[in-house]
């Protein structure tokens, strides 16, 4: 019951977000930049964002090798694609990293805190990522304008991520310091190549004017879609765009039209994992 109404809440927060937002924009021009965006375009931000996806899942394999577990990369990239299906698809759950760290546990018996751990680090890693590059844009975006102070402390909050991400990890973390350099800098890579995706998603809607801003406004939508608030991030994410291009006196129809162009390849992407369904038995997938 505890389950059902989470994600009755979740759905509630989603229709209802979406429906403020596209009550407070110009539904033509979504139209209108929807039906004309370049497929080109589009389909080279679909495979940015999967190549994304494939680094992503190579750091958590990282992690599961510091606690001992060997997983192949192709079946290990199998469980990712599995995993983002039932986070996306099937969120009332146990949610695609539960079911990780059921499966994983079931057939190789490393114990649930140390797979928990890992699947934390690995989401925290990628929030590290995030933030970093949030922070460079927002940095020389016309946010920073705003106030003289907001680029040297946008800068300062940049250039901290990586020490205090460290020293969380040597005090809380311990078995992991071995990988942290290396899923650090896989992390910072996953998330350029998401950048990459969502400039060619600019590209195809034809925006040439503001784009980091644009790009900042993507990153900080990913950072508050973390929250579970919403199936997928959906409706936090248009939210974000609708008064972050609003503050700066933009017309926010073109940025509403990107986030769902992002969800669409995201769901398009996660739906892989559906097909896969039937290859997580593991029992002969080790490296």
């Amino acid at each position: 019951m505890k389950k059902k109404l989470k994600l009755l809440l979740k759905i509630l927060l989603t229709v209802a977000a979406l429906w403020f937002v596209l009550h407070k924009i110009d539904m033509k021009k979504l139209a209108e930049a929807l039906s004309g965006a370049d497929t080109f375009w589009l389909f080279g931000a679909f495979v940015f964002f999967n190549l994304s996806k494939i680094a992503s899942a190579y750091r958590l394999n990282l992690y599961f090798r510091a606690i001992g577990l060997k997983l192949s990369e192709t079946y290990n990239l199998v469980l990712y694609y599995v995993g983002m299906f039932y986070n996306l698809f099937l969120p009332g759950g146990i949610g695609g990293d539960g079911y990780k760290v059921y499966l994983l546990n079931r057939h190789f018996k490393k114990g649930v805190k140390p797979l928990l751990q890992a699947v934390l680090l690995d989401r925290l890693s990628g929030l590290a990522g995030l933030v970093i590059y949030a922070c460079l844009l927002f940095a020389v975006s016309g946010y920073a304008e705003i106030n003289s102070l907001f680029t040297p402390l946008a800068v300062a909050l940049a250039a901290a991520v990586i020490p205090i991400s460290y020293l969380a990890t040597k005090l809380l973390f311990r078995q992991f310091v071995a990988v942290f350099g290396t899923t650090m800098l896989w992390g910072l890579g996953v998330q350029l190549l998401q950048l990459v995706s969502a400039w060619m998603i600019l590209n195809s809607l034809g925006i040439e004017n503001m784009v980091v801003e644009y790009l900042t406004l993507f990153l900080v939508s990913s950072v508050v879609a973390v929250l579970p608030l919403t199936i997928g991030g959906v409706g936090v994410r248009e939210l974000t765009f609708l008064y972050g291009l609003e503050f700066i006196g933009v017309e926010p129809s073109l940025g509403v039209t990107f986030s769902f162009l992002f969800f669409i390849i995201t769901a398009l992407s996660s739906l892989l994992g559906l097909f896969l369904l039937n290859r997580v038995t593991p029992e002969t997938d080790r490296a």
